[in-house]
């Protein structure tokens, strides 16, 4: 820990990029494109995973798993979607590998090895489940069907960063069934607002929602609902879509079902995810120039314990002493990691936890047993101080619903003040370059959304669900419904 941080101000791509790694989040791997999550990392993202897992379970959903290899025949089932993603697709054509003659030691691709069909990796998973739907649903009976898989897919990304934009990535996908466009309409807007609740009230993270644009929707759905949230140096981040499928996919597999009359018609679906995206979220929203700072409801300890000891009898002494806290601390549902490892000074511990964001610090000396104290330090505000040892209970308990709040807080001002309307062409694009969010008026044709992101490299991150206050294009002058959400974007 001795490598000091990059500050944000100073470059803030780089501040990222070493937070990562001082961090112990992840680093990269000898795969080019490709990620090693490490347990701290990883330990946050099952954080997420459970609670995400939690809520898709509460509202009736079942996890299931589905084959990593997609056949390219059925891969390009449904055009809009393999059009989108065939750029990205990594491709499989051999099963196996033999010695090479020549060059002892080394192997080749045996060319008698070659598949019949291609495989594709997955990149999502949209046409071999609905492959495997066909088999499942033949009456209303069968239906609705509400599955998640939580997996890794694979995007052959040319620019990557970790978490932001790798090769390969982990994720939960959902993909369900339904009989009417309603319940599909219903799924789509009760999953966009379950991700929304989610990154606001437990990763802190304020959020706008709304739809894409057609050009920005998901390749084959007919509609995409959208959560952006807007990074401290003022790029937008998609956190989390919902795609309202319609038809397309039921009719690409020639799913249908019987209904209660006996008609047949084609299944109705939707489908929804968030990745491993969310760790960058997360870092770039709390983050600051000591490192990593953790809401406590994902932080894998949310409170370290630091003793400050010469002798193992003084560790020993303040190990008595503190046990009793950290049994205490357990009973009330908060996690705790007593940091006694006697190879590093306590000056290195209370850096480590500093860069790593633990919400919660406290320190114990000799002095403090005579004293019956403790020292505590909140890691948001980087504030500390001495206290009781009997109010440290009270005071832990506080703090751990203080910093949520405050960090959600901070984040929803830093959206407000940064959220800015532009009432010309001239002035969007003077506020654009400054960075956040700009309300515009957009006539909602492509060829205007091409225009403003050639001259300024803002994208439409999502446009209300509430399409009130109509107005005039900035660009063309023309109707439009009402103002949109722009961002230059990660």
């Amino acid at each position: 820990m001795s490598k000091k941080l990059t500050t944000r101000s100073e470059n803030y791509s780089k501040w990222y990029n070493e937070l990562v790694v001082m961090a112990d989040l992840a680093e990269n791997s000898s795969v080019r494109g490709c990620m090693v999550i490490k347990p701290y990392g990883y330990a946050i993202w099952e954080k997420i995973q459970q609670e995400l897992d939690s809520k898709f379970k509460e509202t009736g959903h079942y996890n299931a798993y589905f084959p990593l290899f997609v056949p390219k025949s059925l891969f390009e089932a449904e055009e809009k979607n393999a059009e989108g993603f065939a750029k990205e697709c990594a491709v499989v054509t051999h099963y196996r590998l033999k010695n090479d003659e020549e060059n002892p030691g080394k192997l080749v691709v045996d060319q008698d090895s070659k598949l019949e069909e291609e495989l594709i990796v997955r990149p999502t998973s949209e046409a071999i489940i609905w492959r495997t739907y066909k088999n499942w649903i033949q009456s209303y009976r069968d239906l609705p069907i509400l599955l998640n898989q939580w997996a890794n897919v694979v995007r052959w990304e040319m620019r990557t960063r970790l978490f932001l934009r790798t090769a390969e990535f982990l994720w939960q996908e959902g993909h369900t069934a339904h009989a009417t466009k309603k319940e599909a309409l219903e799924e789509t807007k009760l999953i966009i607002d379950l991700y929304a609740n989610f990154v606001e009230n437990f990763m802190g993270i304020a959020v706008l929602s709304g739809l894409k644009s057609d050009s920005e929707k998901f390749a084959g759905a007919e509609e995409t609902y959208c959560i952006e949230s807007l990074m401290q140096d003022g790029k937008a981040l998609q956190a989390g879509t919902s795609h309202f499928l319609g038809q397309n996919f039921a009719k690409a597999f020639d799913v249908k079902f019987a209904d209660k009359d006996g008609k047949l018609d084609h299944v109705w679906a939707t489908s929804w995810g968030v990745s491993t995206r969310l760790m960058g979220a997360l870092i770039m929203s709390h983050g600051d120039d000591n490192g990593l700072v953790l809401p406590p409801k994902l932080a894998p300890y949310q409170v370290v314990i630091i003793p400050i000891f010469k002798s193992e009898s003084e560790l020993s002494d303040i190990s008595d002493y503190v046990n009793p806290l950290i049994d205490e601390i357990r009973k009330n549902g908060i996690t705790v990691k007593y940091d006694n490892r006697l190879n590093h000074k306590p000056g290195f511990k209370f850096n480590e936890h500093e860069v790593k964001g633990v919400p919660i610090r406290i320190a114990v000396g000799p002095r403090d047993l005579k004293e019956k104290s403790l020292e505590i330090f909140r890691r948001d505000k980087m504030q500390k101080k001495v206290l009781k040892f009997s109010d440290a209970m009270s005071e832990i308990s506080f703090l751990i619903d203080d910093i949520q709040n405050e960090l959600l807080n901070a984040s929803k001002k830093h959206m407000d003040d940064n959220t800015s309307t532009a009432k010309s062409y001239d002035e969007f694009k003077e506020m654009i370059e400054t960075g956040g969010f700009v309300l515009a008026h957009w006539d909602g044709t492509v060829e205007t959304e091409n225009k403003i992101k050639q001259d300024t490299k803002a994208t439409i991150r999502c446009i209300p669900f509430d399409k009130k206050n109509p107005g005039k294009c900035i660009v063309t002058g023309k109707s439009s419904e009402c103002q949109v959400f722009f961002a230059k974007s990660y």
